[in-house]
């Protein structure tokens, strides 16, 4: 089959195809004349292919019979419905997909983490740079905590969730890099090690840990999961598998976008418990319950029913209705 000729012979059919699918309403002569064009042009949609393969045009008149064939049998969903499916099954999947890159991301800064603080234990001379020693008294008897009521509940509340969703947006829009998420993973890591090691000096190593885990446990678990699919992104740039590139990180930028929905959502709720918990006068076991009680529901959901939806068959990306024409791959 001639490309040329049978684009010249057919364009001006398929354009009005078009026209029609990209109509507001239609009137019972031109939804006849749509379902007659959509007929024709998949006739030629399937000659294309079988003779041309995936050819730009072949390309281009598939997402015309899409949007045509969207036309045609599209039907209003309820909202309830499709807030379900994101919250039971394209979420979770999402989330669990991503489960090697958040536990890669969580040892990394665990790690890096340990042996900052293990060097400043070593080399107690590095802590002069960051003060005198009636400075890091401060720091470790006082500013450490009294950070935590600097603001009202609700105003702490709101300015540690915003810091640390940009901080997760960021990894995760600019993961494609590969720099950006190991550079905030690693200047989280360093930070951690660094406080640690200050209130190691002066005997309260026990307040770091007590202060940070009822809000720390999920915080810091949300901020791997940003970090590992800002990775997973550029993994699929690096090693593509058996997709065309241009794929891969396409797939890989869909399921990014459901994560990132995700992360908002966790990190709202530990920047709560930071604002309104972690504060109180109550037991350390009420307060880290709490946190823990958040972790585990995190990982219930991520894990339990990520694994359930992912076994389904979803996998965080959008259906082949919404995502548009896919090529089929071998392996």
């Amino acid at each position: 089959m001639e490309i040329d000729a049978v684009t010249a012979l057919r364009r001006d059919e398929w354009n009005r195809m078009g026209e029609l699918s990209r109509s507001g309403s239609l009137t019972g002569a031109q939804a006849d004349e749509l379902i007659e064009r959509y007929q024709s042009a998949a006739s030629d949609l399937s000659a294309l292919r079988t003779a041309t393969g995936d050819s730009a045009e072949a390309v281009w008149l598939s997402v015309q019979v899409a949007n045509a064939r969207r036309k045609l049998t599209h039907t209003r969903r309820n909202p309830l419905v499709l807030l379900r499916e994101l919250v039971i099954e394209q979420l979770p999947a999402a989330l669990y997909s991503v489960r090697w890159w958040t536990l890669g991301a969580a040892v990394f800064t665990i790690l890096v983490g340990v042996l900052v603080y293990l060097l400043h234990q070593q080399n107690p001379e590095l802590l002069s740079f960051y003060g005198s020693q009636a400075q890091l008294e401060q720091y470790a008897e006082d500013d450490f905590v009294n950070y935590y009521s600097e603001y009202s509940e609700s105003a702490f509340a709101a300015k540690v969730f915003t810091n640390n969703a940009f901080i997760a947006a960021q990894a995760i829009i600019l993961g494609i890099t590969g720099l950006f998420p190991v550079y905030a993973l690693m200047q989280n890591a360093v930070a951690l090690g660094t406080s640690a090691a200050v209130l190691g000096h002066v005997g309260h190593l026990d307040a770091f840990f007590l202060w940070i885990a009822p809000h720390g446990l999920l915080e810091l678990t949300m901020i791997f999961v940003a970090a590992g699919t800002g990775l997973a992104l550029f993994w699929a740039m690096i090693a593509p598998g058996n997709m065309p590139r241009v794929d891969a990180i396409g797939y890989a930028g869909r399921r990014l976008v459901i994560v990132a929905i995700g992360t908002t959502v966790f990190l709202f709720l530990s920047g709560l418990i930071e604002g309104f918990i972690t504060r109180q006068d109550w037991p350390w076991a009420i307060k880290i319950g709490i946190g823990a009680i958040a972790l585990a529901s995190y990982l219930a959901y991520s894990l339990v029913l990520g694994r359930r939806a992912y076994r389904a068959g979803h996998d965080g990306d959008l259906t082949e209705h919404d995502a548009g024409y896919r090529n089929l791959y071998a392996g």
